[in-house]
């Protein structure tokens, strides 16, 4: 099965109950602090001055996450040209994340939330349903930041397969 069928098949399975982010166009985009995938710490310090792509996705090696993060992946020589930096974060751990990164040949830092502070910073978490079980999880969201440390931009309904495109459009 194509990733395409694969992606429609599980997203016909799932529902969200209406969420928008507290965090909108124009808010100072709150810290990224976090451990990456190799277990180090990860701080937005580091990020002064450049535009940022951050986005919060449920789970490594399922079909939506990993054809967003091959959609990033593929288009990467673009975003750096329009100069921005890309960071994943999932509450996956580190090892995990390391393994999605090897297996899919990602070339940007995936953060491990395993203790949601930044995925509640961000507000991205939120009730779903999944087959008829109702639970709570990460909502699929992008958060463009500018130099400035200040919110651009939004995305909360994410093409997984087009999701460069959308930023970049």
């Amino acid at each position: 099965m194509s990733i395409k069928k694969m992606i429609s098949k599980a997203a016909s399975n799932v529902s969200f109950t209406k969420h928008e982010s507290k965090i909108k166009v124009g808010d100072k985009a709150p810290a990224i602090k976090g451990i990456d995938e190799n277990g180090k710490e990860f701080d937005s310090k580091s990020l002064k001055g450049k535009k940022v792509v951050l986005y919060f996705y449920p789970k490594d090696n399922t079909p939506g996450c990993t054809a967003e993060a091959c959609s990033l992946r593929d288009n990467y020589k673009r975003m750096l040209k329009e100069g921005y930096v890309v960071i994943g974060v999932s509450a996956d751990t580190p090892v995990k994340h390391k393994k999605f990164i090897e297996k899919y040949d990602l070339p940007f830092p995936l953060i491990a939330d395993e203790q949601l502070e930044l995925i509640k910073a961000y507000d991205v978490w939120g009730k779903k349903k999944f087959m008829g079980k109702e639970f709570e999880g990460i909502l699929r969201t992008t958060f463009v930041i500018d130099e400035k440390g200040m919110i651009e931009e939004v995305i909360s309904k994410v093409d997984t397969v087009g999701h460069a495109d959308q930023i970049l459009k």
